[in-house]
């Protein structure tokens, strides 16, 4: 399979709600495509779903990273820190995100 095909096996699996089974698909298109964002959020969002929230920050981070003005990981980042009782932390990026119009 391609990487183009895995990824669209993973977002189907993601439409249908198995998150786990998305997130073990995906890290192979996202080291396949690095510079490509869009597989990394769909990762990041399978992770927030099936609650493995430490990896979902971290893929987070990675896309803030690459781009400071990606609104939807701002927003996605702190939801994940408050799920983790980091509610201080998490306000900066809901702040930002609300700035960016979300």
């Amino acid at each position: 399979m391609t990487t183009f095909e895995e990824y669209e096996r993973a977002q189907l699996f993601f439409d249908a709600g198995d998150y786990i089974t998305a997130a073990q698909i995906l890290p192979a298109v996202v080291a396949d495509a690095p510079a490509d964002l869009a597989p990394r959020l769909l990762l990041a969002r399978a992770y927030y779903h099936s609650a493995q929230l430490k990896k979902a920050e971290g893929e987070l981070r990675h896309i803030i990273d690459q781009c400071p003005t990606e609104n939807y990981a701002l927003l996605m980042l702190g939801r994940t820190l408050q799920r983790q009782s980091r509610h201080a932390e998490a306000e900066t990026y809901m702040k930002m995100a609300r700035a960016f119009g979300i």
